[in-house]
């Protein structure tokens, strides 16, 4: 029988997670972040007033159908014009979404419709209803500054401190929250820390069913902290940050690639700190990128979803 599994994130670290979930469940649901305010998706939100499409795309793309039909439909979504005008950079996947949502009037149905297109192998919904910013408070330079929106939070180097959203009490996703609360298994990362995963526990809706749903939950390690929101950060870091976000959260298991954890006690005692156990499997690519190979991470959710009811404590490759 297959699990129902709900995947949050956004960006890169998502669509990673998501390749290898549909190689395991077609029960699948994407929910992700509605805070990029940069590129493509920058302009759309401003200029219309709406979601910002690029993540909702990128998760649509990473769904479709393995098949002639499906592959077409996705290199389309994820094409991007390059001219001297107003359609530079621009995806038409995002502008094909946006299109649809003001034809429709509704975000859920418009991305409904786009995952029939694909022949999306699961369903992929916002984590709220409305665009949000996010704000940080990072120390920087021995100061503590006042980071506002995804991009410059994703791109300033410096250590977050405190996370939040604007605005501060967002309206979920119904769908979404309903997804979480049916699931079996919730998988959090990889992906963008602050920027990506993150902002899902701040949305209070959907952070309560977080809390309160029956269902499983796996933290995805990300496979090296080199990017500026992360920079000087080891795994531990990452989840001590999370805990600090989100202190009563439980957390059943936290898979890790053993060549991206510089200190595994720390992991572990962090881990401990969630009540989780800890998976370490090599998921990343052979070819030395730091990118998640999707038969690798695909074997490695199935070992950390058939082997969970072992004891707590930690499972070598």
């Amino acid at each position: 029988m297959q699990p129902a599994v709900v995947a949050l994130g956004g960006g890169h670290g998502l669509a990673a997670s998501l390749s290898a979930l549909r190689l395991m469940t077609e029960k699948l649901t994407a929910v992700v972040t509605v805070a990029d305010d940069g590129g493509s998706s920058g302009r759309l939100r401003s200029e219309l007033d709406v979601l910002p499409p690029g993540d909702l795309r990128m998760a649509l793309a990473a769904l479709c159908d393995d098949s002639e039909w499906g592959r077409t439909w996705r290199d389309l979504l994820q094409h991007r014009f390059t001219s001297s005008g107003d359609l530079n950079n621009h995806a038409v996947g995002n502008l094909l979404i946006v299109a649809l949502w003001e034809i429709l009037g509704d975000s859920v149905e418009g991305l409904d419709w786009v995952g029939r297109l694909l022949g999306a192998r699961g369903r992929v919904l916002p984590m709220s209803s409305v665009p949000l910013s996010i704000e940080a408070d990072m120390l920087f330079g021995g100061e503590s500054v006042t980071v506002r929106g995804q991009s410059k939070v994703a791109s300033t180097p410096g250590q977050v401190e405190n996370l939040r959203l604007i605005p501060s009490d967002p309206p979920a996703c119904e769908e979404a929250v309903e997804a979480v609360m049916e699931a079996d298994w919730i998988v959090l990362g990889p992906g963008s820390w602050f920027s990506s995963v993150m902002p899902h526990l701040l949305v209070p809706d959907l952070a309560r069913a977080l809390h309160e749903t029956p269902a499983r939950r796996c933290l995805t390690m990300n496979l090296g902290t080199s990017v500026s929101e992360t920079l000087g950060m080891d795994a531990a870091d990452l989840l001590a940050a999370l805990r600090h976000h989100a202190p009563d959260l439980r957390i059943d298991a936290v898979l890790a690639d053993p060549s991206a954890v510089e200190n595994a006690d720390a992991l572990l005692d962090e881990a401990a700190g969630f009540g989780a156990r800890v998976l370490f499997r090599q998921v990343k690519r052979g070819d030395g990128t730091a990118r998640h190979d999707s038969l690798r991470l695909a074997a490695a959710y199935r070992d950390v979803f058939d082997d969970f009811l072992g004891d707590v404590g930690t499972i070598s490759s």
